[in-house]
Order: structure tokens, then C-alpha cells, then sequence
């Protein structure tokens, strides 16, 4: 099969879809022989050659300085669309509701090839962190949903995670399909835990606790280090890493000094700072900075004794099956997305979304490590999934649909408004402007100039999609004869009225003659 998949962010830029991206990409074309075209925003400086699968870059402005280093794509790439349409897929697969989606769209207009959406992450939350919870919050969420909703298929990675997405106005039908993880089942090697590990204070016995992934407050974190202020307060040993970078990382560790628990902070392995008056590295609490090399995330998952993660954000949680993978259990927030699949007491642990739950759980397991071990090799045997069983599972659900869109099945999704798509791709570019250009400009520099020439490459190129409606005016007419009849019964049902009207009228008409008449006159 010829595979497309669309993502809005790509390497250099990491995140947890842009992960799904390219296993997937990656293993279709080595594992399943499938023919792979991934489209996503051009970073300048970024090679795009060398991987295993044809990766086509679009053209894209600047926002990194405003959403956390990513930059938007521009919808209308006309060549970068030739190129994708040249390769005819058989499936399209989106993973991002804005622009990513809208190029999905164009595609299909150009192929007639169905699209699947993937649902990863609650994206409602980030746009209130952007735009706040008003007006401008309801348009861009009513127009990602349209988005979601004009695709042929809608996949969530959890059950809750598209309640969520129900609970966002999505009134269609949707599939759960797990994602997988990159690590092996298994742990590492203890000689290479402790190289990685050698530079921290980590002692053996002393419960460890880990937490992995963005240092953002909406993932838990206030959560956790509340909890340990009480257990710091009781005088239980414990160590806390923090593996990650994240915009809230300095409010976290400025609440933990207020707290008065030993702080380490690292850049790599070097120490960078520490709580006043402690001497060498005796932190309870660390943080390492980010670690993108994955067999040293390895090597913190199997040297830790559990796995927090109170995040009712997350919508799937990939870190902790990734956690699961090397033998280690998780605490996470009862009827959360990343709890589905746990077992309390068995292959986790669930509480409810408070420190003081937290603090009772872990003064509770701390005396008893070994408890914690049989929990992580649980959740090793029981909610561990490879990337490999879970796009196996993804390319068996292509098949099936392309020989759905080969009887015809998606024919009324094909045909689309191109009005309706350029209006959609208007609110998305407005919400990008209001959100990084009507702001005080004196912050926020040449992003005018920015979304000033892209509105310039779409009135340059809307002759170009133009040409494309010419083009496809077989389409078109297919939705004129579908709409016939329906224009057939408005004229049906307004010609009585409108032969009273004529009748009334003609009447009328006829008196006027008659009195204006020469005839009348002599008379």
C-alpha cells in the first residue's frame, strides 16, 4: 500500500506524535513493505534525506518563539501537494487537527483517497493556554472539530480520550487504537544503570520514585511534589527524579525550596544548582534537565522503584507503558485516560486527584519495596504493547479500509465544499494571528510581516486552487446532480406561490392597460 501521513510536527522538533510518526512510518516500510510519504512544516537548516521513507517538507513560518518551538505549515504548498497527489495513496492519516488535517483534505479532493484522523492529545487544553476560555477558544475548537469531523475514519488512543473529544462537540464514531513503545520488554543491564545513574544520589533502599515527560503543571506536578513535602515533613526517605524540560520547571523547583526539601538541578551531568546551604549532591528531589537518548530513559526506568504520574491530561500516557516495558508500576489518577488498563494494587496504582491521596499511598508502599517490583513486572506482562503489534494492528485497519473506498463507501465525504475548506483554513490562520500577532507588538516583532506574506501566498495561489476545482469539475458535477432533486422540490414547492403572484399581478396589469387605453379615452 501507498501510506501518507501528515504530522504537524517532524524531527529536529521531538514530541510524543511526532514519536507515533515516524514508528510508524518507519516500521510500514521496513517491517510491511509499504510505500511511505510523510508531510509536515520545513524547518530551515533540517535534512530531511536519509530516512528509510520519502519525508516532503512544506513551507512554514515562524511561531517557535511562542508555541514551544513549532513552527505552522502553510495549507496551499500547491508543489508540495502535486508531490503527495503524485504518489497516490491508498490512505491519508492525519495526526494533528489544524493544519495537517487541511492538507489531508486538499489531498483527498485531489485522489479521492479516504482519510483517518488520529486523536493524541487534548488540544482544547493548549488553545486556553494560548487564547483563554472565550470567544476565541469556542471558534478555533467548533473549527478543529468540523476538521476531525470531515475525515472517513476518527481513531483515539483511549476510550477517554474521545469522550474528551465527544465532549468537544465530535458527534461521529470513533475506533480505539493503542499506540505502542520504542523500548524492548525488559530491563537494562545493571552496569549500565549505574553509569548512567553514577553522577546522582540514588542509593540503593531508599525508595526511588521517576517522573518523565514535559515539566509542565497541567501533567500532575504540583500533585507529586505536595505529596512529598508531607513525606519530607515525616521525616521518610525518598529520592524524586524529574527527567525532562518544560515552561514550569523553575515554578516547580522555586515551590520545593519553599518547602525546604535538598534540590538538585542538572544540566546533563553537570550540577547547576541546589538548595541553599546543602552541600554536594544530597538532593532529595532532582532534576536531570531532558534526555533524549532513549537507552538512558531505559536505565532511569529500570533503576526506579515507581512510576508517578497524576496527569488527567495525557490521553494515552506512552511513558507509562514505556515504564511497563522495563518493570516498573505507575501511580496514576483513578478513571484517568493513561489509567485505562490498570489494576489497582495489581499493575499500578490509582488514586484520586489530590496530594493527600498521593502522600497516602506512598508512605503506605515505601516500607515495602519489593511489593512495588512484583507491580512493575505485572504491568510489564499486562499493558506493555511494541510499536511493532501496534502499527501491525494500524496497517491490518488500513486494508480494510481501502477496500472500503474501492466500493465507493466514502463517496459522499469526497466531494467536499471548497468553500467550506477555505473558510476552515481562514479561522485556523485568524486563530494563528490573533494568537501570536494581535498582542503587543512591540513583544512580538515581524510575526505581522510573517502572516502578512502568507495571506499573500494564498491570494497568489488561489488561482491555483481554482485550477484544481476546474480540474476536478467532474466532482462538482456529481454534487449538482446529487442536489438536483432537492432543487427540483424548491421549485416545485414555490411555483404555486409564484403563479398566484403572476395571476394577482396580471390582473392588476390588465386594468391598468384598460384604463390607460386610447380607446377608453374617446370614450
Amino acid at each position: 500500500m501507498n501510506i501518507c501521513l501528515l504530522n504537524d510536527s517532524f524531527p529536529p522538533v521531538i514530541d510524543g506524535v511526532a514519536n507515533v510518526v515516524m514508528n510508524y512510518a518507519g516500521i510500514m516500510t521496513k517491517q510491511l513493505n509499504a510505500n511511505v510519504i510523510v508531510g509536515t512544516p520545513k524547518y530551515p537548516g533540517a535534512d530531511y534525506e536519509g530516512y528509510p521513507y520519502t519525508v516532503v517538507p512544506y513551507p512554514s513560518f515562524d511561531t517557535t518563539e511562542f508555541v514551544s518551538g513549532y513552527r505552522t505549515g502553510y495549507p496551499l504548498s500547491i508543489r508540495e501537494i502535486a508531490k503527495m497527489t503524485d504518489f497516490a495513496p491508498d490512505i491519508i492519516h492525519t495526526h494533528c487537527p489544524a493544519i495537517s488535517t487541511m492538507m489531508a483534505r486538499i489531498l483527498r479532493k485531489e485522489t479521492g483517497t479516504p482519510i483517518v484522523f488520529t486523536y493524541h492529545t487534548k488540544f482544547d487544553v493548549d488553545i486556553e493556554r494560548a487564547v483563554g476560555n472565550g470567544f476565541r477558544k469556542k471558534e478555533i475548537i467548533r473549527t478543529m472539530v468540523n476538521n476531525i469531523s470531515a475525515c472517513d475514519e476518527v481513531w483515539v488512543v483511549s476510550r477517554g480520550s474521545g469522550e474528551n473529544l465527544r465532549s468537544l462537540g465530535y458527534e461521529g464514531e470513533y475506533r480505539v487504537m493503542d499506540n505502542g513503545v520504542d523500548f524492548p520488554r525488559g530491563k537494562v543491564s545493571e552496569d549500565f544503570v549505574r553509569t548512567v545513574t553514577e553522577n546522582f544520589d540514588v542509593p540503593e533502599g531508599i525508595p526511588l520514585f521517576l517522573f518523565v515527560g514535559r515539566i509542565m503543571k497541567y501533567k500532575g506536578l504540583p500533585i507529586i511534589i505536595d505529596a512529598l513535602r508531607t513525606l519530607s515533613e515525616k521525616g521518610i526517605d525518598f529520592r524524586m527524579v524529574f527527567v525532562g524540560g518544560g515552561a514550569d520547571a523553575e515554578e516547580m523547583q522555586d515551590k520545593i525550596r519553599e518547602y525546604g526539601i535538598t534540590l538538585d538541578v542538572y544540566d546533563g551531568p553537570q550540577l547547576i544548582n541546589h538548595y541553599e546551604g546543602q552541600t554536594g549532591h544530597a538532593g532529595k528531589i532532582i532534576f536531570t534537565g531532558p534526555e533524549h537518548d532513549r537507552e538512558k530513559l531505559r536505565a532511569w526506568n529500570t533503576r526506579a522503584d515507581l512510576f508517578l504520574f497524576p496527569s488527567v491530561y495525557d490521553t494515552n500516557g506512552i511513558v507509562v507503558r514505556e515504564a511497563a516495558a522495563c518493570g516498573l508500576a505507575s501511580v496514576l489518577i483513578k478513571d484517568s485516560c493513561a489509567a485505562e488498563g490498570i489494576t489497582d494494587g495489581r499493575n499500578g496504582y490509582l488514586i484520586d486527584e489530590n496530594p493527600e491521596a498521593m502522600a497516602a499511598l506512598l508512605e503506605k508502599l515505601c516500607p515495602n519495596l519489593q511489593a512495588l517490583h512484583t507491580a512493575g513486572q505485572y504491568a510489564m506482562d499486562e499493558i506493555y504493547i511494541s510499536w511493532e503489534d501496534a502499527v501491525r494492528n494500524a496497517y491490518d485497519r488500513y486494508e480494510i479500509l481501502h477496500e472500503m473506498a474501492k466500493n465507493n463507501e466514502f463517496g459522499h465525504r469526497k466531494h467536499q465544499s471548497v468553500e467550506n475548506l477555505i473558510n476552515s483554513m481562514a479561522t485556523i490562520l485568524n486563530g494563528t494571528q490573533k494568537v501570536f500577532i494581535d498582542i503587543p507588538r512591540d513583544i512580538y516583532g515581524g510575526m505581522r510581516e510573517n502572516m502578512t506574506e502568507l495571506k499573500e501566498n494564498v491570494t497568489d495561489n488561489l488561482s491555483g486552487l481554482k485550477e484544481n476545482v476546474t480540474d476536478n469539475l467532474s466532482g462538482l458535477k456529481e454534487n449538482v446532480t446529487e442536489n438536483l432533486s432537492g432543487l427540483k422540490e424548491n421549485v416545485t414547492d414555490n411555483l404555486s406561490g409564484l403563479k398566484e403572484n403572476v395571476t394577482d399581478n396580471l390582473a392588476e396589469l390588465k386594468d391598468n392597460i384598460a384604463e390607460k387605453s386610447p380607446w377608453n379615452r374617446k370614450k
